[in-house]
């Protein structure tokens, strides 16, 4: 898998952990807002765990040597020191300094039991959570594989069934594949189905106990981004051959689309902070739920001196109108996702990105109204990324639009934006996430994407440190990253 090569094989191994700090290394944030478009509702489903998969003419082998898949995914899922086996570290993490360390703090006692942190950090503690859970599944299988491919017990037997009986062993892999979706096998190859899946755990959830508050964060739990493509490939434990073409797609040339992942990632992460902002979830106690809000709006430094210093920054996405800025003082919200959609949207359908502008310039100036008049703002933001979102997923992206969408992140309109680190995050995220989309489709070389790396890793080590985030050099590390990508063209 080409794409998940490219990225495996530069610094951002690291930055994955630093940024968004995967199940790998403490909780994310847990479940439902909604179901997720999936194959099946999990009505009636069973789980089975994590050894149901392990068997050594399964996924269970110690080489990947398995004729139409690997067959050595289970180890791939269990490796000890990288990304790709954070799923399987999830629940033992949960005995670690840093983690009692946040449980004391909050007041949950042995996080390895916490509703609190099991909601994310144990299949068990997620299904248990959503009322679905039937069979067994240990705690310690940490994040197994029906946590992302759906309960086994209606399907794991046609699953494994052999093929080879038919004359067409192409067409029988395809058919076998949509049977196995038809009886509840989660759909992952659908950029929507996936974004469902993965947001619950990766971005936020309506569910008690499964949603890291700003209260939480406070008590030493880091702060959550979501980028769907790129944590697709830093999981990955598959191979994109024409086998998988076969039976994901019905053609054997084909292959995920990451340009469109990317894009569905980043409608469906804002979709889920619109409906988690109108909800219950919008305010803690007499204060707003600040985890929805602009950090550095508050976490800034403080001088009190004659000479004064200002620490804001202006960013002319959010306007309260009449030419005004944003008020000093009062917190914005969040809008990470929001600038990568804006960057996005034109591409899929201008109409949809003049009435993104429109409805995030109201959303904006209602925030510094009342709460009712920002969650009926949000309410209208959110139908207009959920169309965005429809139109992404019916897209398909070419190579050329990779560097389209490469540039829209890079224009003046959305590259003065980043004025806090958060959305930078997106921003670099995003800009690395283009670059292997266009390796895999084969606009660019693996040997010349690896070249820019060091472009590219400048633009992360300028969001490494929230606290040393400065929006100039950010700035000035995209732009040489995106310039250095634009002369591959």
């Amino acid at each position: 898998m080409t794409h998940a090569v490219y990225r495996r094989g530069g610094r951002l191994w690291a930055v994955f952990v630093a940024f968004v700090v995967t199940l790998g290394t403490l909780a994310i944030a847990a479940l439902l807002v909604a179901q997720p478009a999936r194959s099946q509702g999990e009505t009636g489903a069973r789980y089975t765990g994590v050894a149901s998969c392990a068997g050594s003419t399964c996924h269970g082998r110690m080489e990947g040597d398995g004729t139409v898949v690997r067959q050595d995914e289970l180890m791939k899922w269990q490796e000890p020191s990288t990304p790709g086996g954070a799923h399987s570290r999830a629940w033992a993490v949960l005995s670690n300094n840093r983690s009692r360390f946040i449980a004391k703090n909050l007041g949950i006692g042995d996080p390895a039991t916490a509703p609190m942190c099991l909601g994310c950090h144990s299949t068990a503690g997620a299904v248990a959570a959503r009322g679905a859970m039937r069979g067994t599944v240990p705690l310690e299988d940490g994040v197994g594989c029906e946590s992302c491919h759906g309960p086994a017990g209606s399907w794991i037997a046609s699953h494994y069934a052999g093929v080879g009986t038919n004359a067409d062993p192409d067409a029988e892999m395809r058919e076998k594949h949509l049977s196995n979706l038809r009886a509840g096998l989660w759909k992952l190859e659908d950029p929507v189905v996936r974004a469902g899946v993965c947001v619950d755990c990766h971005f936020g959830a309506a569910g008690e106990g499964q949603f890291v508050t700003h209260r939480i964060m406070a008590a030493g739990h880091p702060r959550i981004a979501f980028e769907l493509d790129l944590f697709s490939s830093l999981q990955a434990h598959h191979q994109e051959d024409a086998d998988y073409g076969w039976r994901k797609f019905g053609a054997g040339q084909a292959r995920t689309d990451h340009v469109q992942m990317w894009a569905v990632g980043q409608a469906a992460a804002i979709e889920r902070s619109l409906t988690l902002f109108q909800s219950r979830r919008g305010a803690d106690g007499m204060f707003p739920e600040f985890y929805f809000l602009d950090c550095h709006s508050c976490h800034r430094r403080i001088y009190d001196q004659a000479q004064a210093v200002r620490t804001g920054v202006d960013n002319p996405g959010r306007s309260v109108g009449g030419g005004q800025g944003w008020p000093e003082g009062l917190p914005p919200y969040n809008d990470e996702n929001l600038i990568m959609l804006a960057a996005a949207a034109r591409l899929a359908s201008p109409a949809l990105a003049d009435q993104l502008a429109a409805r995030t310039a109201a959303f904006h100036k209602a925030m510094v109204t009342d709460r009712a008049a920002a969650t009926a703002a949000a309410a209208q933001l959110a139908q207009t990324v959920a169309a965005l979102k429809a139109a992404f997923a019916s897209r398909r992206f070419s190579g050329a639009d990779a560097f389209a969408m490469v540039d829209a992140i890079a224009a003046k309109t959305i590259n003065d934006r980043f004025t806090d680190y958060s959305g930078s995050q997106q921003a670099v995220m995003g800009v690395d996430t283009l670059l292997g989309a266009m390796v895999s489709s084969g606009r660019v070389t693996v040997g010349a994407a690896a070249g820019i790396r060091a472009d590219i890793d400048r633009a992360y080590a300028a969001v490494q440190d929230p606290n040393a985030y400065k929006p100039a050099e950010f700035q000035a590390s995209l732009g040489r990253a995106v310039r250095a990508i634009g002369a591959l063209r």
